[in-house]
């Protein structure tokens, strides 16, 4: 099953930042969609904040889907 959703360690890893950055961007995001803490940011809307293309995402999370 594909993944839909993205965690800190992932938006780090694909952002080139640190955890803690990576936790502050996903709060960032929930609050922009106006989702509740502790929901789950899916790619899409990692990508649509970021502007980051959803298939190059994908692509760099791949690697860790298989570690996971």
């Amino acid at each position: 099953m594909p993944q839909v959703s993205i965690r800190p360690k992932e938006a780090a890893q694909v952002r080139g930042t640190g955890y803690d950055a990576a936790k502050r961007l996903l709060q960032r995001i929930r609050q922009h969609f106006n989702k509740p803490a502790d929901t789950d940011v899916s790619i899409g809307e990692f990508c649509q904040f970021t502007g980051l293309p959803v298939a190059e995402v994908t692509a760099a999370l791949q690697p860790t889907l298989k570690h996971s």
